[in-house]
C-alpha cells in the first residue's frame, strides 16, 4: 500500500510501463524517523531521496548569529533531499530533520540515476519534477526573500499553503521567515487589526 501511494503520485507526472515501476519498487525502502530525527545531517555526504508518505521534513541550517534558518519543507507527497551535494558526492550545506513522526520511502541516488538512462518513462519523470520543484516554484521564492518583507512573505505563504501552515508551530515559520517567534507574533496581532485592504 506505502509503494501504491508512492506511485501513485508519480503517475500524476508521467504514465510508468509496468517494468519501469517494478525496477524503481526494488529500490524503495520504508524507513521512519521520529519528530527532531535527521533525514540527512549537515557534513555527511547524501545518498538517498526520500518520499514523504506520512509526515513533514524541513531543510534548515545554522545562520550567522546560531540561529536555525529554515529553507524548505517537505510534506507529504514529496521528495526530500539535499540535491546539489547528492548530485556532486559533496558534503550537505543542510540539515533535513522530521519535524513530526514521519514515514518516508528511501531510495538509492546512484541506482536510480541507474534507471534514469535505462528507462524513459523514469528520465521524463526526473526531469519533470526536478524543473517543477527546485527551478519553477524554488526562484520566485528565492528572489521574495530578497525583495519581499516578512509580512508580503507570510502572507503569501498562507494564501500558498493553507494546510501546511496550520501544522507548523509558530517557531518553525518564523526560522522559515528569517523573524524570531515574537517578531512574527507582533505581525500576526497586525495583520489580526488591519482592514483587509491594507493586509500587504
Amino acid at each position: 500500500m506505502t509503494a501504491e501511494t508512492f506511485f501513485a503520485k508519480i503517475r500524476t507526472y508521467v504514465d510508468l510501463p509496468a517494468k519501469a515501476e517494478q525496477a524503481w519498487a526494488s529500490l524503495l525502502k520504508e524507513k521512519r524517523y521520529g519528530k527532531d530525527e535527521p533525514f540527512i545531517r549537515a557534513g555527511d555526504v547524501p545518498t538517498t531521496f526520500a518520499f514523504v508518505v506520512d509526515g513533514l521534513l524541513c531543510q534548515h541550517y545554522v545562520g550567522r548569529e546560531g540561529e536555525i534558518v529554515i529553507k524548505y519543507f517537505f510534506p507529504e507527497n514529496r521528495i526530500a533531499a539535499s540535491v546539489s551535494a547528492t548530485l556532486l558526492g559533496e558534503p550537505s550545506l543542510f540539515t533535513i530533520t522530521a519535524i513530526e513522526d514521519s514515514s518516508v520511502l528511501e531510495y538509492d541516488f546512484a541506482a536510480f540515476k541507474s534507471l534514469v538512462s535505462e528507462y524513459p518513462a523514469i528520465a521524463a519523470f526526473y526531469i519533470e519534477y526536478m524543473e517543477r520543484h527546485w527551478i519553477i516554484e524554488k526562484e520566485p521564492l528565492e528572489v521574495s526573500f530578497r525583495k519581499d518583507n516578512a509580512l508580503r512573505r507570510y502572507l503569501d505563504f498562507v494564501r500558498r499553503e493553507p494546510n501546511l501552515h496550520k501544522r507548523l508551530k509558530q517557531h518553525h515559520i518564523a526560522a522559515w521567515l528569517g523573524i524570531t517567534p515574537e517578531s512574527l507574533s507582533r505581525l500576526r496581532r497586525a495583520i489580526a487589526y488591519a482592514p483587509p485592504g491594507k493586509r500587504s
